[in-house]
């Protein structure tokens, strides 16, 4: 069967540090947990699911450009650090039109005053912040949903 949808899942810096990184803030999964967790449930949902991570900002601008060419339909990004400083990647998004959620594990709202802003919420379809992992697979569902309603829409 035909899968019905390419999402794209992009982590920033740090996340690969998951697990061992500040347990408290961030909790114990690793970034291959939520990660192989959320692939699961795209399977159950028909969905395609690609993933990538990096620290280096210039590989995920590389990456979400390459979304366009890919035919990803939706991209679930959570860009830890380059939240509050990469203009490159809100441009990045701009540039290619692909609708997006913005997910951080913590809440980045209750945390230091630079936390709280970001430079892509504003184009963002959606934020999801301060849920942990879980933010993931409902950043996932919700991404489905909405391409499923303008699958079912017609004007």
């Amino acid at each position: 069967m035909k899968n019905k949808f390419k999402i794209m899942i992009i982590n920033g810096p740090n996340l690969n540090l998951l697990g061992t990184r500040e347990t408290k803030i961030y909790g114990k999964k690793t970034l291959s947990d939520i990660i192989n967790k959320t692939k699961k449930i795209a399977n159950k949902l028909n969905v395609k699911l690609y993933n990538f991570q990096s620290n280096a900002e210039h590989k995920i601008v590389e990456k979400i450009h390459e979304c366009k060419s890919i035919k990803i339909k939706f991209i679930l990004i959570n860009p830890g650090a380059f939240a509050h400083t990469s203009i490159s990647i809100r441009d990045a998004l701009l540039a290619i039109q692909i609708p997006f959620f913005e997910i951080h594990i913590s809440n980045i709202f209750s945390r230091e005053n630079f936390r709280s802003h970001s430079w892509i919420s504003d184009i963002s379809n959606g934020i999801i912040s301060g849920f942990g992992s879980d933010g993931y697979i409902w950043a996932l569902h919700t991404a489905v949903n909405i391409l499923l309603e303008k699958k079912n829409t017609t004007y």
